[in-house]
């Protein structure tokens, strides 16, 4: 009976709490893998609140500075009322402005800014209408693989610090305080154009681009590469592919598969002009 009474007073509580919600309280418990645990106001019973551990700060060395006692107010991200849980986010007011200005873009959206930063994981851009990031160079952040359609081999080919660009925002990362945006999804697919103008079991000419344990990559077109799959290899060779194919030959080769959803190009016998193999 006690147990029910408690259950039904916890999801009473939970059921006046909405996603959006400033709610305050006391820090119960803290631990490395789940973060902290939080005494809400007004129901001392049990800590109901929780804040991930990327959720007490974007700043590194912040976050340990909380303590167990200590009162805070958090932005309630989720109610969960099924195991009385409501998760929240220290983040949003540390950085009110960021908060609101990053939860109120909408996927799809065309974001300008000023490139900001190079990295070897990606692109950090300033931008125009955001407001500064507490730790990053900019707000805005690419990915390496979302600065084009093509193989990026060198990000400073793509993009130069200083250089405005327009991306399209993607999904707001609550994990580092960034709006994730794609450069590339502001230029025509090279992919969509290349499968609506070629059928299965064409016949095309190629360069090998890399040679890998599970078979040949061949680039068909400007910005369209397919593999050989191992399997797909003739026996006499699926043993000795690197010393059969190298980087930068011309091959031959089928197409066996065209996969839109995934991108992804699938080739057969992808052999060199060489020993009578074609």
């Amino acid at each position: 009976m006690g147990a029910a009474s408690g259950d039904r007073a916890t999801r009473d509580f939970l059921a006046e709490i909405r996603v959006g919600d400033l709610c305050s309280g006391t820090v119960a418990e803290i631990t490395r893998s789940d973060g902290l645990a939080v005494v809400l106001d007004g129901f001392a019973a049990r800590p109901l609140g929780s804040v991930r551990p990327a959720d007490i700060s974007w700043r590194w060395n912040a976050a340990t500075a909380v303590t167990v006692g200590r009162r805070i107010t958090a932005a309630v991200t989720a109610v969960d009322l099924d195991r009385g849980r409501v998760r929240l986010a220290m983040t949003a007011t540390e950085n009110p402005e960021l908060w609101a200005f990053l939860t109120s873009r909408q996927r799809g959206e065309i974001l300008t800014g000023t490139v900001a930063a190079i990295e070897r994981f990606g692109v950090f851009v300033s931008l125009d209408d955001g407001p500064d990031h507490p730790v990053f160079p900019g707000v805005g952040f690419i990915t390496i693989p979302e600065l084009s359609w093509r193989r990026v081999e060198a990000v400073s080919d793509v993009v130069r610090v200083g250089q405005q660009v327009s991306c399209e925002f993607l999904q707001f990362d609550d994990w580092n305080g960034e709006a994730r945006l794609s450069l590339k999804a502001m230029r025509p697919d090279p992919f969509a154009a290349f499968a609506e103008a070629t059928p299965v079991g064409r016949r095309l000419h190629g360069q090998v681009t890399k040679v890998v344990p599970f078979g040949v990559f061949v680039r068909v077109a400007d910005g369209i590469e397919g593999l050989v799959h191992l399997r797909d290899l003739p026996r006499s060779l699926a043993g000795t592919r690197e010393q059969a194919f190298q980087a930068g030959e011309d091959v031959t080769v089928v197409v066996t598969e065209i996969d839109r959803p995934r991108r992804r190009l699938t080739l057969r016998d992808a052999l060199p002009h060489k020993d009578g193999d074609l």
